[in-house]
């Protein structure tokens, strides 16, 4: 059998959205830094008048209809729950890229007025570029998988906890050692203002505060932490860590039509900053340095998936889903004993210098 990488094909999107040559087209060429972006401007223009009139909707509900506020509110979060994670995504690509050049401010309120209607975290910015891509899942990492046993969901419980419960503490503490106190600031500051919103909504109509905020808050930020789980559930140390080997890739999946490519996630570990259209070809073009660093990809999931698959042990559904890279007859069993292997805790990494990554 060949050792080459094993051809296969990729569904995901690699062209970006075209609108034309209509006025807010017009606007988006002269005001972004990226004209392929004008999908994130459209984007973020539909979720403020819907999630608006959905606010305002629920709202009206709880106070002047019949309509039980259980299902007002069901209602609710279930438009709310369809457009969030396109909304993470489009914040997590504008993060790492240039997005708006003027108006200045705009660019400034973008990602908060994205965490009013979504209850997105405001320090998301300050977590994962000021932490998580300096520390890329390793010990110093706050969100790091490393130190559990990634198949168990009483240990996910634990991640959970300490994410939801200390990180207002944890992030700004480690941002200040080192020495990013303006990022630590704004980490305290919109964590404590994104909670007197939530406060002042419940006083306001405990209904309606509890499904337009306080819910939204808590899934929010579980579903970051299921997703990055699976993002970073298979470690494996017999290479040097390089953003192949604690990473995952998911492709050919409905969750990267909606989301911006994200399942390439060893792609993004690579090089941050690529344009998400980018990232198919980029595996192509680079699956015989995948195949020789055991990337780990799978077709037709994603990482919310993928972690449930783990919690569940639907072994022989990930084994089915792994792309054989090195084109060998790799036996469903093998490919198992090959995943279980790299969910065990690790307290630390064996230095085994390598040629980095081609990016």
């Amino acid at each position: 059998m060949s050792t080459e990488s094993a051809p296969f094909t990729l569904t995901d999107p690699t062209q970006h959205p075209t609108y034309g040559d209509g006025p807010l087209s017009r606007w988006c060429k002269k005001a972004l830094y990226e004209p392929r972006d004008e999908v994130f401007i459209r984007l973020t223009l539909k979720m403020v008048v819907i999630m608006s009139l959905s606010m305002g909707a629920l709202f009206a509900a709880q106070r002047t209809t019949p309509v039980p506020w259980w299902i007002a509110g069901g209602l609710y979060f279930a438009i709310w729950g369809w457009f969030t994670p396109p909304v993470i995504l489009m914040l997590h690509c504008t993060m790492h890229r240039p997005f708006i050049r003027r108006p200045r401010w705009m660019d400034t309120v973008h990602p908060f007025v994205m965490s009013f209607f979504h209850g997105i975290p405001t320090g998301y910015t300050e977590h994962h570029m000021g932490m998580h891509h300096m520390e890329d899942n390793m010990q110093e990492d706050l969100s790091s998988t490393m130190r559990y046993q990634r198949d168990s969901f009483l240990h996910f419980l634990h991640y959970w906890a300490r994410f939801f419960f200390f990180v207002i503490i944890e992030l700004p503490l480690y941002l200040s050692r080192h020495r990013r106190k303006t990022m630590a600031r704004r980490a305290v500051f919109g964590e404590l203002g994104h909670q007197a919103v939530i406060v002042s909504a419940l006083l306001v109509d405990w209904h309606w505060g509890l499904f337009a905020f306080a819910l939204p808050y808590v899934s929010v930020r579980t579903m970051m932490m299921v997703g990055n789980w699976g993002q970073h559930a298979f470690i494996n140390t017999a290479h040097k860590n390089n953003g192949l080997t604690n990473s995952i890739t998911c492709i050919n999946s409905t969750y990267n039509q909606r989301a911006f490519n994200d399942g390439y996630h060893i792609g993004h570990h690579l090089k941050a900053n690529r344009h998400w259209t980018e990232l198919p070809q980029d595996l192509l073009d680079n699956r015989e340095t995948y195949r020789k660093h055991d990337a780990i990809v799978f077709t037709g999931l994603d990482f919310f998936m993928v972690s449930v698959l783990l919690w569940t042990g639907q072994w022989k559904t990930l084994a089915k889903r792994f792309v054989r890279l090195d084109g060998k007859e790799r036996s469903d069993e093998e490919v198992i004993a090959m995943l279980k292997s790299r969910l065990a805790p690790v307290r630390d990494w064996p230095a085994v210098e390598e040629p980095a990554a081609a990016e």
